[in-house]
């Protein structure tokens, strides 16, 4: 009897037909720490992975360009619109079907591309993986780790299933999902972009796959006032989110059970900054609602 079922492909030619975008600006010291990892975690075969690095309007292009050069990577040049904008410029670059994307202050953990497309060969169309913050990170890196983490795993269905909110720092997907679902390049700012991008995947009728063993390591540069910033402006990204399609919510289901066990878990500093963020985030909703009013 012939068998039907479609032929799984190997490792290498997965790879020979992935790219892996990078949006960066400012940052090119962090970059080729993320471009050398994104190279090691195709398991020896990283060479066949094409990168593509969307520089975002840096001040010192030079040194960008340099990074990317080094680590053989396709440079972009972009004004500063936004992440959801680089984004989109770096997956059009490319002609290959499968696109990853890693941020700039991220190191992917060896086999993480491997995890990623053999998720995809699988048969799922776009796939989440794990973050987390580095060992002995501060506490306002590992809040704000929480917090994304708790809207990742309070949409989780069923482990290893589904999630219906993934951090776009960590994702990998068929490049006709794009096609269908770019980001929202109308989102200025890394805010809300993601949580809109995965709402309209859903509404597609496109479900998103978690590999947790697919690891990267998020080390951004924060420091107490940028974390509280930086919730602010999830705040008013968050406010955009919801405005952008009816029935949204501010918080998945489970998101707060995520939370509160993430506070029990780390500590009374990380505990007394997630109280901290979730004030900073509704300033950041009342801010830009009261925006959007006067623009009319």
């Amino acid at each position: 009897m012939t068998d039907l079922r479609p032929k799984r492909l190997d490792l290498a030619a997965l790879a020979s037909d992935a790219c892996a975008v990078v949006p960066t600006r400012d940052r090119p010291e962090a970059l080729g720490r993320c471009l050398a990892a994104l190279r090691a975690s195709a398991d020896g075969i990283g060479e066949r992975l094409a990168l593509v690095v969307a520089d975002d309007g840096s001040s010192d292009a030079a040194a960008v360009g340099a990074v990317a050069a080094r680590h053989g990577a396709e440079l972009l040049r972009l004004g500063g619109s936004g992440p959801a904008a680089a984004r989109n410029a770096g997956a059009r670059a490319s002609s290959r079907q499968v696109v990853m994307f890693c941020d700039d202050d991220c190191e992917p953990a060896p086999r993480w591309a491997e995890r990623m497309l053999r998720s995809l060969d699988a048969g799922r169309e776009v796939v989440a993986g794990r973050t987390v913050s580095p060992q002995g990170a501060r506490a306002p890196l590992r809040a704000g780790q929480a917090i994304t983490n708790s809207l990742l795993l309070g949409t989780l269905r069923s482990l290893g299933a589904r999630v219906g909110f993934a951090p776009s720092c960590n994702l990998a997907l068929r490049r006709r999902v794009l096609e269908r679902v770019e980001f929202d390049e109308s989102f200025p700012s890394a805010a809300g972009e993601d949580r809109d991008w995965c709402e309209r995947l859903a509404a597609a009728g496109i479900a998103i796959g978690y590999e947790p063993r697919a690891l990267i390591v998020h080390s951004p540069a924060v420091t107490l006032r940028g974390f509280l910033r930086q919730q602010w402006g999830y705040g008013r990204g968050g406010a955009r989110y919801r405005r952008a399609g009816h029935g949204r919510h501010p918080a998945p289901p489970g998101f707060w059970r995520e939370l509160m066990g993430a506070g029990r878990r780390e500590g009374p500093a990380v505990s007394a900054l997630l109280l901290a963020a979730q004030l900073a985030t509704a300033g950041g909703a009342l801010a830009e609602a009261i925006e959007a009013r006067n623009r009319g």
